[in-house]
């Protein structure tokens, strides 16, 4: 490389301590990009850990002692959540219970005990997307004899911001609901002596 006449006239010994504030000048400058690459993706990876924690149910309350084996789904067409039927019957399932959808109105004596529910969406970019997407806001659950008589009930809502649970799946969201909906505990509680000890609905 060649010097500037004045550097060129100065001792060899002499380059060395003038040619490192240079050196060190051009790394400060370009420091802060990888750093702020970094941050930005150390935020990103903990909103998506956070977003994709267990869900949990809340404000359960349960009149039967279980013993189900069949419920009935009734299809609400207000609610715009296309896989929430198919999220219900795989937790069902799960429990062994078997399930029918109906969704054209029914008499009630159809089944002995109706699963009746509702949810809400919203809109929001996940971690490291441009694109909005829906998720599940609010679901709420409930068990209903053939008379008409609330069996159970449970719901799912999400608090808002960065809350646990925002972006998992639809059966994530509410197979802690499907549980307490059968079991009449929420997640984390432990099962009462009330919950324990109360009557089976009457199934036709």
């Amino acid at each position: 490389m060649s010097l500037p006449a004045p550097l060129r006239r100065l001792r060899p010994g002499l380059l060395v301590p003038l040619l490192a504030p240079l050196s060190l000048a051009a790394c400060s400058v370009m420091a802060p990009e990888p750093v702020w690459e970094l941050a930005k993706v150390t935020a990103g990876v903990a909103s998506m850990a956070i977003s994709a924690a267990p869900s949990q149910s809340s404000n359960t309350v349960r009149h039967f002692r279980g013993g189900l084996t069949e419920v009935c789904i009734r299809y609400d067409t207000d609610t715009p959540v296309s896989d929430i039927v198919p999220a219900l019957q795989a937790e069902l399932r799960r429990h062994a219970i078997d399930s029918r959808v109906y969704d054209v109105p029914m008499p009630a004596e159809t089944c002995g005990v109706w699963l009746n529910y509702r949810a809400q969406i919203d809109w929001d970019q996940p971690p490291f997307s441009s694109q909005y997407k829906p998720f599940v806001r609010l679901a709420a659950l409930s068990l209903r004899s053939a008379q008409g008589q609330l069996l159970s009930s449970s719901h799912y809502e999400l608090a808002g911001g960065f809350s646990a649970g925002k972006w998992t799946t639809t059966r994530e969201k509410l197979s802690p609901v499907v549980t307490a909906l059968l079991t009449g505990v929420d997640t984390g509680e432990q099962p009462s002596a009330a919950s324990q000890n109360t009557r089976t609905p009457h199934q036709d």
